[in-house]
């Protein structure tokens, strides 16, 4: 398996190990955190789905990384590529603990993952899928240069719940980058 790591300037994505469950699990418990990521779950359920991920980067070659905070070495989240079966696409996802949200910390994370997604991974296009519902959601996809796409249907067992598909392709992304970049 694989073992990437990115740096930003405040944070490190790595690879899930199992010290980080406890903070995935609180994450995954707590409801208004959780609203957009499939609802809260127990304990038992956040284990099996941590392992997911595990298993994931094992069978994939990657999944979403581990966010810690350089400074502090606390676990934020978790966000990165993500393609599980019957998925619409492509996806760089983020879920973030609540103690950090408002840092900027995501849009920090995600950049580093799509740089990642298409330069490493090769990937042609990137989406989120986003609930109509999630506006900090939105308002990063939109920060990131992601437009929406239209409504996109989920598999089992998400398939009831809403949601837009938000994306860019690899020239979207590089020539915003590039745009940035000389500003």
């Amino acid at each position: 398996m694989i073992n990437p790591q990115l740096a930003t300037e405040r944070l490190i994505l790595r690879l899930p190990v199992l010290e980080d469950f406890d903070a995935y699990a609180a994450l995954v418990a707590d409801e208004e955190a959780a609203r957009f990521i499939g609802g809260h779950v127990s304990r038992a359920v956040a284990w099996r789905k941590f392992l997911m991920m595990v298993g994931a980067w094992q069978m994939q070659g990657f999944a979403m990384f581990s966010v810690i905070e350089r400074a502090t070495g606390r676990w934020v989240g978790q966000l990165g590529p993500w393609r599980p079966e019957g998925w619409p696409g492509n996806e760089v996802g983020w879920a973030i603990d609540r103690a950090f949200w408002g840092k900027g910390y995501a849009l920090e994370g995600a950049s580093a993952a799509m740089d990642w997604a298409f330069d490493v991974l090769d990937w042609d296009d990137a989406i989120h899928c986003i609930h109509p519902d999630n506006a900090a959601s939105i308002a990063l996809a939109k920060r990131l240069g992601s437009s929406n796409r239209g409504p996109g249907k989920m598999p089992s067992p998400y398939e009831d719940s809403p949601t837009d598909i938000w994306g860019q392709t690899r020239e979207q992304w590089r020539a915003r980058r590039h745009a940035r970049a000389f500003a």
